[in-house]
């Protein structure tokens, strides 16, 4: 078993063993067990295959960043931190070699599909391609390299299927100001074609294990092939590669919350599987159409034959399958070569979740003019909408170097990406064409990028237009307006109570809100006339610009801006949420009653109305988290009331209470639970006064953190001198870190739940409970099946 988080997993091309590698220094080889399948320990999940370690491969002196099986699984290859590159058997899994010659941190490595060939890729900005015949240095690869940034955590390259090229991750042009992924050609070893057009840093490339065919009526020949390759970047996107176009086949963009870490593709080659830091995976699923010319793999072992490279002999006596896998093997091999193109493609894994699936209609050409193609906008394609066929492009012929040389691409920066006019969608995440500008708050500065778009015919570059952007802003004086005219379904003053009579005041009806854009200059203003004779003005506002504006038929009474979202709650009840280009993309909220609170954070959008009613929303799914609860059970006494209150990413609200007590809402349990209150303060160890750690805890201060220092007071010394019972101290530090390890879990707070294990640890160690400390590991262990 790993000690350490695992970084890598990778299949044997028979499929009878998983190598995997860990941040433990070890790569562990794993075996299928038949009889190990079963519920998975901890929890209630069924494992539908059991896999046990087979052997532990030693060696490296730091993190194993990748692996990879040779062809027929002749060989492993391991890179790590180290910056070492080991070479195992891949049958007696004996080490063999040891290459040293790279002088930083090694992040990738790949194996050339006819098995001559071995190339890796390292932090001292080369690509390394080694000899299998004597692990000799056949040549370096620099140029692509000298201004490649060394913040990625993965350098991952991968080969085509057709031994032709290798397509290199964390590549520059222009100084380092443009990111690509470098393209570099078998024996020339040289780099002259770039995939320009991700924003950030690219982590990985993986080419479908299958070979394309050009024209599928033409035999198999170097001029008549072509491979599909994806790449997977810190911008987040996916993009997806053909290596006959200029152009990438489709992009998706924003599909996690962090960098992308590593691609894989299905071996039928229909499905692609992205994994990302943010601890998600995203799965892209294909109809054999949309991959038009693919062929079985066993014209790529014909066509691989050409290169006439004898690999060295599989070790007397072993092998991947049994004999009985063998015969069946062999037998199910034989009816698939006999099969034409159509049943090879056939039958693919099941998907349970399509991420990004194409309409099956046709796709049209692109037009010579690559450079004023109007692309189709993410409107459209949700609306099903596609622009008309264009002409078609002349057929070039092309050589062993089958992407378009550099004069047919299009790019030289990433200023744009562009892609197939007339591509239907089914978005679940969104997939934009890459001509579209990206959105005005993307990246810090916050500016809208020029598109091919934006040009006239004359080619100059003009001014975007936006609602309300050709004015200048300007500055009002905040006041309180105290005559205004009721509206229907207007409150002013108290709130009108609910069904539990509860009442919450109203906000101050303001002639300016604004909320700021953390981590930027934008600001979401809100503007109420003094005198009634207007509408209610909403501006988003970049530096002196007005980007969009609003109109509103009723005062807003609150304003919030994440770098998500805008939203403004009005006077009469309702509110209304705004993309970052003024679009309003969700229905507008009636709530029957005013917000008297309002909080957004990232995703999430919480509203406590002046009847008690409390909403919390995913406005990235357009769901509620939950069914809104009342408040009513937190003020039992006229006296108390909400001081404060704040919203986690996960939907949990925090609200703050005039009796001391910070309350939450558990959807599990369908009730308020109680994160801490200031009792706590008066006998437990653990509490942050009190505590001898906690000029240690300040420097990571967290959620729970910031809870229990709003209510923690002054201390009275006082109760320094009272009279206390035997084990009022002990008893208090245990209910209080209980009380912790709880609310951390529901406020999706894993930092601090850590820190609070170790202390309940500790302190039921050092009181000698056994009970408690085998009841608490039995809770962590998870039942035993």
């Amino acid at each position: 078993m790993h000690t350490g988080p695992v970084l890598v997993v990778r299949w044997a091309h028979s499929g009878r063993w998983l190598a995997s590698g860990s941040d433990d220094e070890i790569v562990m080889i794993w075996d299928l067990d038949p009889n190990s399948r079963g519920k998975v320990w901890g929890s209630d999940e069924v494992n539908v295959e059991g896999w046990k370690p087979l052997k532990r491969l030693p060696g490296h002196e730091s993190d194993v960043t990748d692996v990879a099986w040779a062809p027929g699984d002749r060989y492993l290859a391991s890179v790590g931190l180290d910056s070492q590159v080991i070479i195992w058997c891949g049958y007696t899994l004996e080490r063999l070699k040891k290459l040293d010659q790279h002088q930083g941190f090694v992040k990738g490595v790949c194996w050339d599909p006819v098995g001559e060939f071995l190339a890796t890729q390292s932090d001292d900005r080369s690509v390394k391609i080694w000899r299998t015949t004597d692990w000799s240095l056949e040549a370096e690869v620099t140029k692509p390299f000298e201004d490649s940034p060394g913040s990625t955590f993965f350098r991952r390259l991968s080969w085509s299927p057709d031994g032709a090229h290798i397509t290199a991750s964390n590549a520059t042009n222009n100084k380092g100001f443009v990111f690509i992924a470098a393209v570099i050609t078998r024996n020339s070893w040289t780099s002259e074609i770039s995939l320009v057009g991700h924003e950030n840093t690219v982590e990985v490339a993986a080419y479908n294990p299958h070979i394309f065919l050009r024209n599928m009526n033409e035999k198999v020949s170097t001029s008549n092939i072509c491979s599909v390759v994806a790449l997977g970047a810190d911008d987040r996107s996916v993009s997806i590669w053909q290596t006959k176009s200029a152009r990438p086949l489709i992009v998706a963009k924003e599909v996690f919350e962090r960098q992308i870490m590593d691609l894989s593709w299905s071996w039928d080659g229909l499905t692609l599987y992205a994994a990302s830091s943010d601890g998600t995976i995203a799965v892209f699923n294909f109809d054999p159409e949309e991959m038009e010319g693919i062929a079985p793999h066993s014209v790529q072992e014909q066509y691989l034959t050409k290169f006439g490279f004898t690999p060295a002999p599989i070790p007397e006596g072993y092998s991947h399958v049994s004999t009985k896998e063998s015969s069946q093997l062999s037998s199910s091999q034989q009816q698939s070569q006999s099969s034409d193109f159509s049943q090879a493609n056939g039958g693919g894994e099941r998907i349970n979740v399509l991420v990004a699936k194409r309409s099956n209609k046709k796709r049209a050409n692109l037009t010579n003019q690559s450079s004023i193609i109007p692309s189709a906008s993410t409107s459209a394609l949700v609306n099903g909408i596609t622009s008309g066929s264009t002409d078609p492009i002349p057929r070039r012929k092309h050589s062993l170097n089958s992407f378009p040389p550099p004069s047919e691409q299009p790019f030289d920066a990433p200023e744009g990406w562009s892609r197939h006019a007339d591509v239907s969608m089914d978005l679940d995440v969104p997939i934009d064409s890459l001509d579209t500008p990206a959105s005005p708050i993307q990246g810090r500065s916050g500016k809208r990028k020029a598109s091919v778009l934006d040009l006239p015919d004359d080619g100059k570059q003009v001014k975007a237009r936006t609602l309300g952007g050709d004015r200048a802003r300007d500055h009002v004086a905040v006041k309180e307006i105290t005559h205004h005219t009721v509206m229907r379904g207007e409150t002013v003053g108290a709130g009108c109570g609910g069904q539990t009579g509860l009442s919450l005041p109203v906000p101050p009806l303001l002639t300016v809100l604004s909320a700021e854009v953390e981590g930027s200059d934008e600001i979401l203003e809100a503007r109420n006339p003094e005198d009634d004779a207007g509408p209610t003005e909403v501006m988003f506002i970049a530096g002196k610009q007005t980007q969009w504006l609003d109109y509103l038929s009723s005062p807003a009474i609150n304003v919030k801006a994440t770098p998500s979202f805008c939203a403004v709650a009005t006077l009469d009840g309702s509110v209304n949420i705004y993309s970052y280009t003024g679009r309003r993309f969700m229905p507008s909220f009636a709530l029957g009653a005013p917000a008297a609170f309002m909080e957004a954070t990232k995703h999430a959008l919480l509203i406590i109305t002046t009847t008690g009613q409390l909403y919390s929303w995913n406005i990235k799914k357009q769901s509620s988290f939950f069914s809104p609860p009342s408040v009513a059970p937190l003020l039992p006494s006229p006296n108390h009331t909400i001081t404060a209150v704040s919203i986690r990413s996960n939907g949990a609200p925090v609200i703050n209470c005039s009796n001391g007590v910070v309350y939450s809402y558990d959807p599990a349990l369908l009730t308020w639970i109680k994160l801490s209150e200031r009792w706590w303060s008066e006998g437990s160890d653990a509490w942050q006064s009190r505590s001898r750690n906690s000029t240690n805890q300040s420097g990571n201060r967290g959620i729970m953190f910031c809870v229990e220092g709003s209510i923690s007071g002054i201390s009275d010394e006082s109760l320094s001198d009272k009279v206390r019972p035997t084990w009022w101290s002990t008893a208090l530090t245990l209910g209080h870190l209980e009380m912790r390890l709880n609310a951390t879990r529901l406020l999706d707070s894993p930092q601090e739940y850590k820190q609070a294990l170790l202390l309940y640890a500790k302190k039921i160690a050092d009181e000698n409970f056994r009970a408690k400390a085998e009841e608490l590991i039995k809770e962590l262990y998870g039942p035993i099946y």
